[in-house]
C-alpha cells in the first residue's frame, strides 16, 4: 500500500496531526485505544492548555526552537476548537484549563476530526521494520491478523517519550530518529515527585502547604505535599524538570511572610508559648512540631534571643535538601530531553537530515511546565507539521 503520510502514535500530537495533514494519512498505535494519556490526564478532565501559555513556559537545549510553532497555533486556537465543538471548559487555577466533563470528550473530538479528514486510524498495530529507499519510507506493520508493507512519502514520529511505561511508552521515536542521523538528548523523568531514601518525611505524609522551591536557578511558588516517599505537589513537579541527580533543592516554607518579624512579634505578645506553638502561626501544626523537634531549642519563646530567632527564620526561608532521586518514569508526567532540535526545522518540525521525516510533541527536546503547557506543545507542533505536509501536497 502506498500512502502520503504515516503517523506513528495516536496520542495528542499524532491525532492532531492526522486530523489536519490531508488525504492519504494512516495513523497507527500499538495501544487498544487512542489518546490514552489525554484520557487519564488532569484527573480525567484533561488540562488541555493554559491561558497564559508563552515561550517562557518551555525549556530545552535550544531555548528558541518552540517559539515559532507556539506563535502560529496558540492556546486561543485550541480554545476556539473546543468552543466550536461545544466542549465546555473552565479555568481551575493559574490559567489551567480543564474540561467541565470528561477528558474523553477531547479524544472523541480528535478521532472525529481524524475520521472526517479521511485518515485511517489503526490500533493494536506495531511497526516491525522501517527503512527509506531514497524516495519513500518503507514500513512493515503488524497486528494480530495482519502484516503489511506500507510505502509513505512522509513519516511523522508522534510516539512521545518514556513517561508512564504502563501505558506502553517506549523510546521508539528516539531509536528511529537516531537511525536517520539525529542526536538524542538523554531523556529523564520530568514533572515527577522527589524521593528520599531515609524515609524522613513519612511522619509528615499528607501535610501540604504553599512554598517557594528552587533548583538550578529556577524557582516556583505553589503547593507542596509531603509523602511517605518524599516530596510532591505542583511546586515539586515543576522544579523536578530542572533538577539533576545529586543537586540540592531549596525550600522557602513561609514565602508570604517575614518569619523573623513574625516570631519576634509572637514573642512580644506571648513569650511563654512553646517554639512549636509559635511556629504553628507560620506552618501546619505537624510540620511546626517537626521543625521544633529538629532544632532542639530549649525553653519557650521568651528564652530565645534575636540571633536564635533569626537562625530559625532563616531555616524556614531557606531549607536546603538533596533528594535521593525521583519516582522515575512510573509517575513522571512528561519526558525531559529527547530528540535534539538542532537538525529539526522550528517552522515545520521536519528533519534537516531526511526530507519527509517529521518529529512532533513530547518526542522532541521541548518540555513545558506543569499546567497544560505540554498539551499545547502537542497541538502546536502537530499543526506545524500538518501544515507543511499539506503544502507539499
Amino acid at each position: 500500500m502506498t500512502i502520503n503520510t504515516l503517523i506513528l502514535g495516536a496520542g495528542a500530537a499524532g491525532l492532531m496531526c492526522a486530523a489536519h495533514a490531508g488525504p492519504g494519512t494512516l495513523i497507527i498505535d500499538h495501544a487498544k485505544a487512542p489518546g490514552e494519556k489525554i484520557r487519564i490526564s488532569g484527573g480525567g478532565r484533561c488540562n488541555f492548555t493554559n491561558l497564559y501559555c508563552g515561550p517562557e513556559n518551555f525549556h530545552g537545549q535550544n531555548p528558541h526552537f518552540h517559539k515559532s510553532a507556539l506563535a502560529r497555533y496558540t492556546q486561543w486556537d485550541f480554545i476556539e476548537l473546543m468552543d466550536r465543538h461545544a466542549i465546555a471548559w473552565h479555568e481551575k487555577t493559574l490559567g489551567q484549563l480543564f474540561c467541565d466533563g470528561k477528558a474523553t470528550q477531547i479524544v472523541e473530538l480528535l478521532t472525529g476530526l481524524t475520521a472526517r479528514a479521511g485518515a485511517d486510524l489503526r490500533l493494536e498495530t506495531s511497526l516491525a521494520d522501517l527503512s527509506h529507499d531514497g524516495t519513500d519510507f518503507v514500513a512493515t506493520l503488524t497486528s494480530a491478523n495482519r502484516r503489511e508493507v506500507v510505502r509513505a512519502r512522509n513519516l511523522v514520529l508522534a510516539t512521545g517519550g518514556k513517561s508512564i511505561p504502563k501505558m506502553g511508552a517506549t523510546g521508539l521515536a528516539y531509536d528511529i530518529a537516531q537511525k536517520f542521523g539525529h542526536t538524542v538528548i538523554d531523556p529523564r523523568p520530568a514533572l515527577v515527585p522527589f524521593t528520599f531514601s531515609d524515609g524522613r518525611f513519612t511522619p509528615l505524609a499528607g501535610v501540604a502547604l504553599p512554598v517557594r522551591a528552587e533548583t538550578s536557578g529556577h524557582s516556583f511558588d505553589e503547593a507542596m505535599l509531603f509523602t511517605h516517599r518524599g516530596l510532591s505537589g505542583p511546586v515539586i513537579l515543576q522544579i523536578s524538570s530542572f533538577w539533576q541527580e545529586q543537586q540540592q533543592i531549596t525550600l522557602n516554607l513561609a514565602p508570604g511572610a517575614d518569619a523573623f518579624d513574625r516570631l519576634r512579634q509572637l514573642r512580644a505578645e506571648n513569650g511563654r508559648q512553646q517554639i512549636a506553638t509559635a511556629l504553628g502561626a507560620l506552618l501546619p501544626s505537624r510540620l511546626a512540631q517537626a521543625v521544633a523537634e529538629e532544632t532542639a531549642l530549649k525553653g519557650n519563646l521568651a528564652d530565645q534571643s534575636d540571633t536564635v530567632l533569626r537562625g530559625l527564620a532563616d531555616r524556614l526561608h531557606s531549607w536546603t535538601l538533596t533528594p535521593s532521586g525521583t519516582e522515575g518514569w512510573r509517575t513522571a508526567e512528561v519526558t525531559a530531553g529527547g530528540v535534539s532540535t538542532d537538525a529539526v526545522s522550528s517552522k515545520t518540525m521536519m528533519s534537516e537530515h531526511t526530507p519527509g521525516l517529521y518529529i512532533i510533541g513530547e518526542a522532541l527536546d521541548v518540555t513545558g511546565w506543569l499546567g497544560g503547557f505540554n498539551f499545547q506543545w502537542a497541538w502546536s507542533s502537530a499543526m506545524a507539521a500538518a501544515a507543511d505536509i499539506r503544502r507539499a501536497g
